[in-house]
């Protein structure tokens, strides 16, 4: 039985974790979403609320994963990066997915793993969001794969 309880701790410590940077996240869209000036900013704007609302989904879905696996969920969030210039910004932002995508395949393995499908599918659900966030901020940035 330890065997299973410490498997549980393992995802309810990965899913703090990423509740954490999504708790920054919501902070720091939000925050650009108030600071964001310029010619470009009219259309950024909005993104960078609509993505906030979405991180917001995000933290949410996690505490209650969270508690449901007997967890307590973070309120302390990841740290933010504010102001400069707007480009900054977005440069940033697609920077905080880029590694939330790779923490999310990181803890899906670790649940797929431990054989908890529950948490591996809610987790592959964010991890695409998080990458239609990323390719958002790449068009925005002009970037090509």
């Amino acid at each position: 039985m330890a065997g299973k309880e410490e498997g549980i701790k393992k995802i309810i410590d990965a899913l703090n974790v990423d509740r954490s940077f999504e708790l920054g996240a919501i902070m720091q869209y939000m925050g650009h979403h108030y600071e964001a000036e310029g010619v470009e900013s009219p259309a950024i704007i909005d993104i960078f609320k609509k993505t906030a609302i979405d991180e917001m989904k995000h933290a949410e879905l996690l505490a209650e994963r969270i508690v449901y696996l007997g967890g307590v969920p973070v309120q302390k969030p990841a740290p933010v990066k504010r102001g400069g210039e707007i480009r900054q910004m977005v440069k940033e932002d697609l920077a905080s997915e880029n590694g939330a995508i790779e923490r999310y395949k990181e803890h899906i393995r670790l649940a797929d793993g431990l054989g908890d499908s529950t948490t591996r599918l809610m987790l592959e659900q964010i991890l695409s969001e998080e990458e239609g966030h990323a390719d958002t901020w790449e068009t925005v940035l002009g970037i090509r794969k």
